[in-house]
């Protein structure tokens, strides 16, 4: 089974994660902030990933720490459940839409690390209260930084356009479950390969 856990942790952040690729879609995630364990439940879902674990961080300071070791972590839990990518698609793409919005991805898992993101989003936090009661809004220009780590920690090239949209709840959302498509399609094993490095190098 292709499963990973990790761990990461720092004077900023503590992670804790396990994460199956061959999963059913299962997000037991545990984060301070509500809008991350809504788009990781999301990516899991679509994505057809089990993940579970635990979060935490300097929300004191920011949410930047937090939400880009995670994905940071996420990165490398793929990176380590994909092993040498033998026998994988290696790369995928979706068009996804939600209501006004259409969001597009597309990956590869190549080995290279990059990432384009234009998300179109205003920068203005997404205002919630969490079950204590206490402010859990989520910084919105957070957003890219989760997907640059997540491409460092993967080694993967992803593509992330919003085509059109009005609410940032919308795009934030539609780039993820587009992103979990595209990795899930680039992720699945492709039986025509036969177990082969999908790369004419012999190896990622």
């Amino acid at each position: 089974m292709r499963i990973a856990k990790l761990e990461r942790n720092t004077n900023e952040t503590q992670i804790n994660i396990e994460l199956n690729l061959d999963g059913k879609g299962l997000c037991t995630i545990e984060s301070p902030v509500g809008f991350l364990n809504h788009l990781l439940a999301s990516f899991c879902k679509h994505g057809l990933f089990d993940l579970s674990g635990k979060i935490e961080g300097d929300l004191d300071v920011d949410q930047h720490h937090l939400i880009e070791d995670t994905g940071i972590v996420l990165g490398q839990a793929f990176a380590k459940a994909l092993g040498n990518c033998a026998g994988i698609f290696r790369s995928g793409s979706c068009l996804y839409p939600m209501d006004e919005t259409l969001a597009r991805a597309a990956v590869d898992f190549g080995g290279r690390a990059y990432l384009v993101c234009e998300a179109d989003l205003t920068n203005i936090p997404l205002v919630s209260i969490n079950k204590n009661g206490l402010n859990s809004s989520f910084q919105t220009d957070c957003f890219e930084d989760f997907w640059l780590g997540f491409v460092g920690g993967a080694k993967c090239n992803l593509h992330l356009d919003t085509l059109r949209g009005r609410s940032d709840h919308h795009k934030m959302e539609a780039l993820f479950k587009a992103a979990s498509r595209a990795i899930r399609e680039a992720v699945s094993i492709d039986e025509r390969r036969g177990g082969d490095i999908p790369s004419t190098k012999g190896l990622i």
